[in-house]
């Protein structure tokens, strides 16, 4: 009886199990078409020996109904299935489940039908004739395949969730002005331009507007103006064929090409020098360009969005920029406002920019679901400076003593505010004693946390320091 590798036979008696089989974890279901009753058993023996559940098929109409009667993870097809083909049966098989991973078998093989069954949808192509050790080789490659995908869906699932992107969720009127004609312009091909100051969350708006637009499942590309030459950008944002300049020792797609279908975010392109700005408005105009070296005439279907901190109808008149190019990017425009003129976002901001951190870093929130920095930030804005609230006249002065003083009263609030479960992730600040009117660094004890002592012209009653005076002679350091 004829027996291959590994041990499996053509009838469907099976040697021992080999040390690699037992080891070896492969997906659970498999489906295997072939019109040969050998080819399919010798698969089926050596994969049920790995673990697999295994199906088998004889037609493209019997794989079908297998698959219609539960789901599969991996599929064998044979590329001549009687009076079939089984390169007919992909796109079939993958019209009823667009996750199952298809390979190709065939005993006629060439490069041109390894190419097709790509084209079509199959993820691998195995060639007869085969072993088994490379039927589970398959399997086991696209496993780990799978896993992978379903690792960066679930992480894509976390991010989502703690998505920091806070500009989307406002209190202030004028922004959501701002992100309601975002939503309108995301429906649309229209060019977009956003203005604001530096760190308003342009780029955060670019994001949120491709995330909202047809092209979300398409690239969102950057390029950033300011970081390159003009000589430079246009082959980042065109590409450049090998030999074009010193350095180019080949072909290399730029920034549109790798952006097709999605959206090109222009990020600072008042930066944008006169070369470049004459290329990207008959870009932005006909969709079409060439590599830098280059004379064939390329397309690209893609969005542009742009941003920047200029005010660029000054820099029109000025002569630096083009005003064809700013009338073509500046289809759409919205002004993103500081966050100075939005402030009942800033304690809503820094809670959700804390939740986010906090699960990114694994540690765990406060007792009682507050933090120090908001719990301070709540007493800030019900109490502003100069209402004799727990104020420190000192901490502006130019005495480090007073400075040191108050940096070791803050650290142990802080602690005190963190409860003592989470107060030992701190080390204890050094207390300081005074002797006369010199500060002393005091080690502490192990396991006492020691607290500053306060000068003898400290106020014992409330937190506001006055203006030192000269400690009476024989003064001990004052303890607490």
């Amino acid at each position: 009886m004829a027996r291959g590798p590994s041990g499996c036979y053509l009838d469907g008696t099976v040697d021992a199990p080999s040390q690699d089989a037992v080891s070896y974890s492969a997906p659970d279901r498999v489906l295997v078409v072939d019109d040969e009753r050998n080819i399919r058993s010798m698969i089926r023996v050596c994969l049920e020996q790995a673990g697999c559940e295994v199906r088998e098929a004889s037609s493209a109409e019997a794989a079908l109904a297998a698959l219609a009667s539960g789901p599969v993870d991996v599929a064998f097809v044979d590329l001549r299935l009687g009076t079939g083909n089984g390169l007919d049966l992909v796109p079939a098989l993958l019209a009823e489940d667009s996750d199952l991973d298809v390979v190709v078998i065939t005993a006629y093989a060439s490069i041109d039908t390894a190419m097709e069954a790509v084209r079509r949808g199959a993820r691998d192509y195995l060639p007869k004739p085969f072993t088994p050790a490379q039927i589970r080789a398959v399997v086991e490659r696209l496993r780990e395949r799978r896993r992978l995908r379903a690792r960066v869906e679930t992480l894509e699932d976390r991010l989502a969730g703690v998505d920091p992107d806070a500009l989307l969720e406002t209190r202030s009127a004028v922004m959501q002005a701002a992100l309601s004609l975002l939503r309108r312009a995301a429906a649309s091909d229209a060019a977009v331009l956003l203005r604001g100051e530096n760190g308003t969350g342009k780029s955060v708006l670019a994001r949120a507007l491709h995330r909202l637009s047809p092209r979300a499942e398409k690239p969102f590309v950057t390029v950033s103006a300011p970081t390159l030459s003009d000589q430079l950008l246009v082959s980042e944002l065109f590409g450049h064929a090998r030999g074009s300049f010193t350095g180019a020792v080949r072909d290399a797609p730029g920034k549109v090409e790798a952006a097709e279908g999605g959206t090109l975010f222009l990020d600072e392109i008042g930066e944008l020098g006169p070369s470049t700005q004459a290329q990207l408005l008959r870009f932005v105009q006909e969709k079409a360009f060439e590599r830098v070296g280059e004379t064939r005439t390329r397309h690209a279907d893609v969005r542009i969005v742009s941003a920047t901190n200029r005010e660029l109808e000054e820099d029109v008149r000025a002569g630096r920029f083009r005003e064809d190019l700013l009338y073509r990017l500046n289809v759409v425009e919205i002004r993103v406002p500081p966050l100075r003129d939005r402030r009942e976002d800033i304690l809503p901001m820094a809670r959700r920019m804390l939740r986010f951190f906090a699960a990114s870093l694994h540690r765990p929130r406060a007792a009682g679901g507050r933090r120090p920095v908001l719990a301070g930030a709540d007493r800030a804005r019900a109490h502003p400076a100069g209402d004799g609230h727990r104020t420190h006249a000192g901490r502006g002065s130019a005495d480090p003593r007073h400075r040191r003083l108050h940096a070791v009263e803050e650290a142990q609030e802080v602690r005190r505010e963190l409860g003592p479960a989470q107060a030992d992730a701190f080390a204890p600040p050094t207390p300081i004693c005074w002797s006369g009117s010199s500060i002393q660094n005091v080690a502490p004890a192990p396991g006492v946390l020691c607290t500053p002592a306060r000068p003898p012209w400290a106020s014992t009653t409330s937190r506001t320091m006055e203006s030192p005076r000269p400690a009476p002679p024989g003064a001990e350091p004052g303890t607490r």
